[in-house]
C-alpha cells in the first residue's frame, strides 16, 4: 500500500528543511527539488505551499527514508541528484549516480552551439559525444540533429550503463551507439568522417579538485573531473588527435573551465589544423567553451 503523509505534517517539515538550508548555506530551492522527485508534487504546488490542504500527500519512498535521505544531504554534503536518483537537463529527465558527472545547466548551451556552428554543416551527418558520462550531450545532439548518426564514447563501463539506460528512457537508444574506451580510441573506424565532435572533458587542474565545494570533491567522480596539473591534459589530447576523425569543415566543440579560453585556443592555433577558432561565454558571462573548424 502506497505511503502517505498529511500535508500539513508535510508542510511542518519543508519549513524545518528550509531552515536547516539556511544556517548551512544551502540553497532552499533544493528541498523542493528534494520533494518533487519523492512526492510528485510538481514545482508551483510547493512554491504556493497549496498542499498543506490535502488530507494526504502520496510518497514515493516511505517516510522514514525521506527524511533520512534529507538528513544525508545535510550531514554528508551528498548532492540531491544522486540522493533521488536523477537529474533534470534540458528537457530530459536523467538518471544519475556517483558513477557520472551530474549534468550542468550551463552545459546545456554546448547543444545549441553544435546547432548554430553546424548550419553549413551535413545535418544528417556524424557526430561523436566524447566523454559522455549520463549521455546528456549525446541526448541533445539526437534530438537536435534527427537524421544524424552519434556516437558516445566512455571510458567507465558504469557510465556507459547509465548513459545507455537514459536513452532508452528517452526514446534515442535507437539513435546513438555507444563505445567503452578512451577518446577516440573505438572510433578508429571513423578517421576523416566526423562532421562534429562535442565533449565535456575533465578540465579541473588536479590540484584544486580538494578546494571545490566537497558535494563536488567528496561525491563526483573524479575521473570525469581531473584535468591534470593545468586542467588542459584532455583537452589538449582533444585537439592534437581530432583532426584525424573530422572531415574537412568538421566542429569541434568542448567545455572548459572560466580561465581556460586563451590557452585552449591557443593550443588550436598552434596544432595548425583549425580554422574559426572562437571563446563563447556562457549565460553568466564566463568563457565557458571554444569552437573551431578543421581547415
Amino acid at each position: 500500500m502506497e505511503e502517505t503523509i498529511s500535508g500539513w505534517q508535510l508542510g511542518q517539515w519543508l519549513e524545518d528543511a528550509k531552515a536547516e538550508c539556511l544556517v548551512l548555506g544551502i540553497s532552499a530551492h533544493e528541498v523542493h527539488w528534494f520533494l518533487q522527485e519523492l512526492t510528485g508534487l510538481d514545482r508551483l504546488t510547493l512554491r504556493l505551499q497549496t498542499f498543506k490542504q490535502q488530507p494526504s500527500v502520496p510518497l514515493q519512498v516511505p517516510w522514514s527514508e525521506l527524511t533520512q535521505l534529507w538528513q544525508r544531504r545535510l550531514t554528508e554534503s551528498i548532492p540531491v541528484q544522486y540522493l533521488v536518483g536523477v537529474a533534470h537537463w534540458r528537457q530530459f529527465t536523467l538518471k544519475v549516480s556517483p558513477a557520472v558527472l551530474i549534468p550542468r545547466p550551463e552545459t546545456e548551451l554546448i547543444i545549441d552551439l553544435a546547432q548554430s556552428a553546424a548550419e553549413n554543416l551535413d545535418q544528417d551527418g556524424i557526430w561523436a559525444d566524447l566523454g559522455t558520462g549520463s549521455g546528456a550531450i549525446a541526448l541533445g545532439l539526437a534530438e537536435s540533429f534527427p537524421q544524424a548518426e552519434i556516437h558516445a564514447v566512455d571510458t567507465s563501463l558504469e557510465a556507459l550503463a547509465i548513459a545507455q539506460y537514459n536513452a532508452e528512457t528517452t526514446g534515442f537508444a535507437d539513435r546513438i551507439q555507444f563505445h567503452h574506451g578512451s577518446w577516440w580510441q573505438p572510433l578508429e573506424f571513423l578517421q576523416g568522417q566526423l562532421t562534429g565532435m562535442v565533449s565535456n572533458p575533465p578540465y579541473i587542474p588536479s590540484n584544486l579538485i580538494a578546494t571545490l565545494q566537497p558535494e563536488v570533491a567528496h561525491h563526483e567522480p573524479t575521473l570525469a573531473l581531473d584535468g591534470g596539473a593545468d586542467g588542459l591534459d584532455c583537452i589538449r589530447d582533444l585537439v592534437e588527435t581530432a583532426p584525424r576523425y573530422l572531415r574537412s569543415g568538421g566542429l569541434w566543440i568542448v567545455e572548459m573551465m572560466a580561465g581556460q579560453g586563451e590557452a585552449v585556443a591557443g593550443l588550436l592555433q598552434a596544432q595548425g589544423s583549425y580554422s574559426g577558432i572562437k571563446i563563447i561565454p556562457d549565460l553568466a558571462g564566463f568563457d565557458r567553451f571554444v569552437i573551431a573548424y578543421l581547415k
